[in-house]
């Protein structure tokens, strides 16, 4: 049974998808714990199935580097299988993507690479862009730059708005994160493989 920390900062949507679906005794996943950079809403999900939480908050420590540590701390304590940032709204240090690596998942809402960052929805909208999507990458030192592990096409509609838009990207992106969640359990997807760079010939 392959056990997953989720870390979260709003209102944990992909959390409660992915508890909903970890709740099947079929499903080869179990959440053991939730974390989050803030008292986020998100973490009632977590209270509601009796899993245990944690929170660090970002504010009280001095540096990104010092609020890591205490991140990376915390999740040492239940050394899970995989990392699911879902939703968690800052970028990790270095030193606890190194640490996880490649154990560690994001969702985006937007078709990777394109539209990058904490405003990919908006930035989507943007550009006129006839379609855009979800993906579900390994994290790595950039911003949205990992490896993708699952990705979907959502089109653009010609009366959205942003937030219109992302309410229909939210059930792709819930979908394809539980989906990958099951083949990482499985074995059916390998996350040290799909990091490692594809060789070029010179």
């Amino acid at each position: 049974m392959l056990t997953v920390a989720v870390l979260i900062s709003g209102t944990g949507s992909n959390l409660r998808a992915l508890l909903d679906a970890a709740d099947d005794p079929d499903y080869p996943a179990r959440v053991v714990v939730v974390g989050a950079d803030r008292q986020a809403d998100g973490l009632e999900h977590a209270e509601a199935y009796g899993i245990p939480a944690f929170t660090v908050p970002y504010s009280a420590y001095a540096s990104r580097e010092d609020w890591g540590a205490e991140l990376d701390a915390q999740l040492r304590v239940w050394n899970p299988d995989l990392i699911v940032l879902s939703g968690l709204m800052r970028l990790l240090p270095a030193a606890v993507v190194d640490a996880w690596a490649p154990r560690v998942i994001n969702t985006h809402p937007a078709f990777l690479p394109e539209f990058p960052g904490a405003h990919g929805v908006r930035d989507a909208l943007a550009a006129g862009a006839p379609q855009t999507g979800a993906s579900v990458i390994v994290v790595d030192n950039g911003v949205d730059s990992g490896p993708i592990l699952a990705q979907e096409r959502v089109p653009v509609l010609p009366d959205d708005d942003e937030h219109t838009l992302h309410e229909r990207i939210k059930p792709v992106e819930r979908r394809l994160l539980i989906d990958v969640v099951r083949r990482v359990a499985t074995g059916e997807l390998d996350l040290a493989a799909a990091s490692t760079p594809a060789s070029h010939t010179p």
